[in-house]
């Protein structure tokens, strides 16, 4: 790793578990500047916890940015309407939003001077390629640092053993045990880690964040009604409203 090379970096940054380990061993690994970059894409989170825990790292340039109506209008509703799915069946919750944070990446990268972003994607999955895709796609010259293919932290207890050593705070599960993995946004949220790694096994109840056991759910149904124009929900029960839901006047 050329660390010499990397004076600025953006770090892709949700104050989780791993960014914000990321953004220590960004300081440590590459003795570089680190701005952090938090998109609101409606993961229903207050973001100050952020952050606070940017600022204990004593980072100056923290960057927050309402892209939740971006997000909708440009990337899920198109979405919807070509029936999208990767590979003929895999739902796109996560992955949709992964273009719409690296074009804020590149263009914080820019605004702050910064010669390289950093992003958390594990490479389980295909969100490296998709977020360093985008940015590339934007520009080209931009140098991506993806901590999962250079460090040694390879699973959730080394994360948290790094974290206890270095003093950052990490929420956990009520019974003491490690925390999921969780990418949350207007769309859907979805969880991995802990037993969720073995597909055999069924979720903890802990694991469910925004539904209820249908054994807990109303017996009365709801019936809803949507307007659609163009292809896009446009209103709700008769009163319009905005992608993300706001009212309409």
């Amino acid at each position: 790793m050329e660390n010499s090379t990397v004076n600025k970096a953006v770090l892709a940054y949700s104050g989780g578990l791993d960014t914000s380990i990321i953004l220590k061993w960004l300081q440590d690994a590459y003795g570089c500047d680190v701005v952090t970059f938090t998109a609101d894409i409606g993961q229903g989170e207050d973001l100050e916890p952020a952050r606070e825990r940017a600022r204990k790292f004593g980072i100056e340039e923290i960057i927050v940015k309402d892209l939740r109506e971006e997000f909708v209008a440009d990337f899920v509703f198109p979405m919807l309407r070509a029936n999208t799915l990767y590979e003929g069946e895999y739902m796109l919750g996560t992955a949709i939003a992964r273009p719409l944070i690296a074009k804020y990446l590149v263009e914080s990268a820019k605004e702050t001077g910064a010669d390289a972003i950093a992003h958390g994607a594990t490479g389980k999955g295909n969100d490296q390629v998709r977020f360093e895709l985008s940015a590339y796609a934007l520009a080209p010259e931009i140098k991506v640092i993806a901590p999962w293919r250079e460090w040694d932290l390879t699973s959730r207890e080394k994360l948290l053993q790094y974290a206890e050593h270095h003093g950052i705070h990490v929420e956990k599960k009520a019974d003491g045990g490690s925390p999921y993995s969780t990418d949350a946004n207007m769309l859907h949220i979805s969880h991995e880690g802990n037993e969720l790694e073995d597909p055999w096994n069924v979720p903890d109840d802990q694991a469910w964040a925004w539904t209820a056991s249908p054994m807990d759910a109303p017996d009365k149904p709801e019936e809803l009604l949507l307007e659609f124009r163009a292809g896009d929900p446009v209103s709700l029960n008769g009163q319009g409203m905005s992608p993300t839901g706001r009212l309409r006047t």
